[in-house]
């Protein structure tokens, strides 16, 4: 393994954390309050921070219950987590995860949907989502954290579904805070 050329892609592409592996809830806790000392180090602006945090644990969250929920192993059941800055400073929070095709297509359909909607109608979306009744048989969530993850990123969330030979994708998610 090249080390050096490794350090020198993340430090071309300003990535301050990244994870690639299993991961496991004592995991998101372990790289969160890391997550969570480097801003404080850098003296990010506390909103931003807080924004950062709440979408690492939310996307990492959401990639744990779904491997659970697919009853992925080890191997299938890895994320890859990667926190950077952008040339206007801004924060980039992505993760990415193996998932059913079919599930992955919902997702960048659910995402590129949530992209054309303003702040407004974000707020709306939002409102109209906490008030609707969970299905506890529905294979996902209530679809709060997508939105909420909308509502902090300062762009348009960014989907990508990658075919893989296993005949599952990739699917990968960045917000811009």
């Amino acid at each position: 393994m090249d080390l050096l050329s490794l350090r020198d892609n993340y430090l071309q592409q300003r990535i301050m954390l990244c994870f690639n592996g299993p991961i496991s809830r004592s995991l998101i806790e372990e790289i969160g309050h890391a997550l969570r000392n480097y801003l404080n180090s850098q003296a990010a602006a506390p909103p931003a921070a807080m924004d950062v945090f709440a979408v690492y644990i939310e996307m990492t969250q959401n990639i744990r219950h779904y491997a659970r929920l697919h009853g992925y192993d080890e191997a299938e059941a890895t994320a890859t987590i990667a926190v950077a800055r952008d040339d206007q400073e801004h924060y980039l929070v992505s993760a990415g995860n193996l998932v059913e095709n079919a599930d992955g297509r919902r997702l960048v359909e659910a995402v590129e949907h949530l992209a054309g909607l303003d702040a407004a109608e974000l707020k709306r979306a939002y409102k109209t989502q906490l008030r609707r009744p969970r299905d506890e048989a529905a294979p996902s969530g209530a679809g709060l954290g997508l939105i909420d993850m909308a509502r902090k990123s300062s762009r348009p969330l960014e989907a990508r579904l990658q075919p893989l030979p296993s005949g599952r994708s990739l699917f990968s998610l960045t917000a811009t805070i």
